[in-house]
């Protein structure tokens, strides 16, 4: 038997992943698990092995073509843009259900009802936070403003349903067999919540931890530890870029007081610092081949099956090609003949808590303006596995919901926080995907950006007219100068947003002189621009490392721009190791042992590319960890949460001023600690992590070891379905931003040219089933910084085909 090799491996891996899913919720019989006729042995195929060549669709209009190349990536190829969304919907669901349908149980909080009350907590989260609330108001506004949009959702929808409605119990997904349940419909609504998770993952905000921080340190020490625009700015808009509208006005008030908290409230997750995004496009003057070149790598957590699905998406009018989202229409960072465009996370202040005052325990009116206005109830019943619904009540104000109350991890303090952010309000993300798929020029692309909220996003472009651009696209709050940065009063409407900045008046350039476009989620525009920007986690080294490069680099091929999302230099290591060795050494008397000279030998040697086979970046995380660590101890306050500056901060601090009171550790009476002195307690303390370390793997432990980049199955529990021990480079903060759980989840580069080529990898498979050999077939090639060629074909032109399919109208 062909697979018998893997299928033995696969059944011993099963087994695991049900003993391991004991923690997750009830667990099937492995009676129902071992049914040779329907069980997780009829799970252990490839694609090609089942292809049909015709099936019938109830739907389409006229027959659909979809070629699988040998990588398994379909070119579909239709008629109609409403057959092309039913195929796209089939196609994807047939590799992609169970994640599709996973991911917005998650975002709808919904989990509870697969495994049980251990995911209660987090169900009532997603539902207090309104991610549901907010999908209402997106499907209401396409009903009422945008039903073409709709019209194409629906016929989506329609595909993905008549996948299920086909879908024999023997080739159902695994994941449904251990966790035993069956997919539902899909509907609409679930399009437009998948569109506002993505919202939720890469959406922050650090609003609690810094009124904790401010209540230690006071506002001015915490603007200058947190200035609002970095002290080393490359922004994304050039900075010395002029801009051509008049600002609406916003003048902060005479008198705000922010009140004068200190919680102990467990804070939302927010995206993981020093891991982000890229995205560049140089024009044709700095190219080889004189055409422009496009490249996008979006950073998110790595995770099986793959965040994205690879498709083409063929009409008469238009062919694109590039990665799309599992329960979306179009392509989502991709091509077509006459343009590309990728997209980063442009972070920013969306999200902002307001503390409300109740008249009663009824809650049923609150003060807003020294009077009580009424509040809204809304009752989410939340269906638990083996167990009765649970019934959670939640309070809407006309700010949004109050996610933290007596009810819902309240901490003793019995305090009420409303949410206001942007996705809760209706919008139409999804059309501008799909007008960037039919784009021909940059004109096409501006409009197709007019209809996006959030999640706010830095979109490059390039066609092959020779235009580059950058716009930073989202739906921004209006505010005055340090507004949101802090909790804020709900009584006060003078911590009201001002409105939003209009569209036509968010950061964008288009051909600057300096002959490229990048971004790397680091602070926007340069000083002169009229709003208030804040948040706490723009990015402060890839952006001026890509930025660097690209202002040498003439004569640019696609291997060049392969060859910097590839790139592993260390910006943070290179600036600050040489200041901490030289300081380490300024006590001439100090004797180093044995065991530090080894780590300073390693420290000395590194030239700070952090490769997977080096020992620097080891030796250096070690040794800035611990210094880190001992800088900002003093500011621990046990159970409340706080934001601590970063490794920009720290190494400013760090060189600029030695010897500042912020080193002094309060808890050492008599004593004054310097720079120096946190470097060499800390240094000793590496020292000895080194030499455990070493102890445990071996003398010649390395960076990919050490790091043990992952790509991790959705449901943790199910480790067998994931990959451990990743032999790759790579780091927070770096380009090659692949650290243990986060990295590249998408590559592509781009020329437009005549004939456009295009190159892409992501880490993963096509296939969403653990069974298929094209469930992680791209991860040796993702690693080592390879890809596949990524360019468009026509139908009768295609080559090294693997299979083909026609789906035909029901007659």
């Amino acid at each position: 038997m062909k697979y018998f090799g893997f299928l033995i491996v696969f059944i011993v891996s099963l087994v695991l992943a049900v003993g391991l899913s004991v923690n997750f919720g009830q667990v099937p019989s492995l009676g129902y698990l071992m049914d040779p006729y329907h069980g997780f042995w009829q799970n252990a195929y490839s694609e090609d092995e089942l292809a049909q060549e015709t099936l019938s669709l109830e739907g389409l209009h006229a027959p659909v073509t979809v070629v699988y190349d040998q990588n398994l990536i379909p070119h579909v190829f239709a008629e109609t843009e409403a057959d092309l969304m039913m195929a796209q919907g089939y196609v994807t669901a047939q590799h992609r259900l169970w994640q599709m349908e996973f991911q917005t149980r998650a975002a709808a909080g919904r989990i509870s009802e697969i495994v049980g009350s251990a995911a209660l907590d987090f169900d009532r989260m997603q539902r207090r936070k309104g991610l549901g609330y907010g999908a209402e108001m997106g499907l209401q506004f396409l009903k009422e403003q945008e039903p073409a949009t709709l019209e194409l959702i629906h016929a989506y929808t329609e595909g993905v349903n008549r996948y299920i409605d086909q879908l024999d119990l023997s080739r159902m997904p695994v994941e449904y067999k251990i966790l035993d349940y069956r997919p539902e419909e899909w509907t609409p609504y679930k399009t437009v919540l998948l569109l506002k998770y993505m919202a939720d993952m890469l959406v922050g905000d650090k609003d609690l931890e810094f009124t904790n921080l401010r209540h230690v340190l006071g506002g001015a020490m915490v603007d200058r530890l947190f200035p609002d625009i970095p002290l080393d700015n490359d922004p994304v808009i050039e900075a010395d870029h002029e801009w051509d509208f008049e600002p609406l006005p916003v003048h902060r008030p005479d008198s705000v007081a922010y009140p004068d908290f200190s919680l102990l409230m467990d804070p939302m997750p927010a995206p993981e610092p020093g891991v982000g995004s890229n995205n560049w496009a140089v024009a044709g003057e700095k190219t080889e081949n004189g055409h422009p070149i496009l490249a996008n790598d979006p950073h998110l957590g790595l995770n099986l099956p793959s965040l994205w699905y690879a498709m083409q998406l063929s009409t008469p009018e238009y062919t694109v090609k590039g990665a799309t989202l599992p329960g979306a229409l179009g392509v989502i960072s991709g091509f077509n003949e006459q343009v590309a465009w990728g997209v980063t996370n442009a972070t920013r202040d969306v999200r902002d808590w307001y503390a409300i005052t109740f008249k009663d325990n009824s809650r049923l009116e609150y003060r807003y303006n020294d009077q009580w206005i009424q509040s809204a109830v809304r009752v989410e019943e939340i269906a638990v596995k083996g167990d009765v619904s649970f019934m959670d009540t939640v309070i809407y104000t006309h700010y949004g919901p109050v996610v933290y109350d007596e009810d819902f991890r309240p901490n003793g303090q019995k305090k009420n926080f409303a949410l206001k952010w942007t996705a809760h309000e209706g919008s139409n993300e999804q059309q501008t995907f799909l007008d960037l798929n039919a784009a021909r020029d940059h004109g096409d692309y501006l409009a197709a950006l007019d209809h996006y909220t959030a999640p706010a996003q830095n979109f490059v472009f390039a066609s092959s007219q020779g235009d580059i651009a950058m716009k930073v696209q989202g739906k921004f709050p209006l505010k005055w100068p340090g507004q949101g940065k802090y909790l804020m009063d709900g009584n006060d409407p003078a911590f009201e947003w001002n409105g939003y900045i209009p569209s036509e008046h968010n950061p964008s350039t288009l051909n600057p002189a300096r002959g490229f476009v990048s971004s790397a989620n680091q602070y926007s525009v340069g000083e002169s621009y009229p709003y208030y920007i804040f948040d706490n986690t723009f990015e402060d080294y890839r952006n001026r490392r890509i930025n660097g490069r690209l202002r040498e680099m003439e004569g640019i091929t696609m291997a060049d721009m392969q060859a910097l999302q590839f790139d592993d230099f260390d910006l943070h290591a290179a600036e600050a190791l040489p200041v901490m060795l030289e300081k380490l050494k300024q006590d001439t008397s100090r004797r180093f042992g044995p065991e530090e000279q080894a780590l300073l030998s390693v420290l000395e040697k590194w030239d700070y590319y952090a490769d997977p086979d080096v020992k620097g970046p080891v030796a250096f995380e070690l040794w800035w960890d611990a210094f880190k660590g001992g800088v900002w101890k003093w500011l621990d306050q046990g159970d409340r949460p706080i934001v601590l500056p970063g490794n920009y901060m720290t190494t400013f601090l760090m060189k600029e001023t030695p010897n500042d009171s912020i080193f002094d550790l309060p808890s050492t009476t008599g004593l004054h600690e310097t720079v120096v002195d946190h470097l060499q307690t800390s240094f000793k303390r590496a020292s000895q992590e080194w030499q455990a370390l070493k102890a445990e793997q071996g003398e010649d432990v390395v960076w990919a070891t050490y790091k043990n980049t992952t790509v991790q199955h959705l449901v943790p529990n199910f480790q067998s379905f994931g990959r451990e021990g990743i032999f790759t480079g790579g780091g927070r903060s770096i380009v090659n931003a692949t650290s243990e759980r986060h990295g590249a989840s998408w590559r592509m580069v781009v020329e437009l040219g005549p004939t456009v080529r295009a190159h892409g990898i992501y880490p993963g498979g096509q296939s969403g089933n653990p069974g298929s050999r094209f469930y992680d077939n791209f991860i040796e090639k993702w690693a080592e910084g390879h890809y596949i060629d990524f360019g468009l074909h026509k139908r009768q032109e295609m080559e090294n085909i693997l299979f083909t399919t026609t789906l035909k109208p029901v007659d």
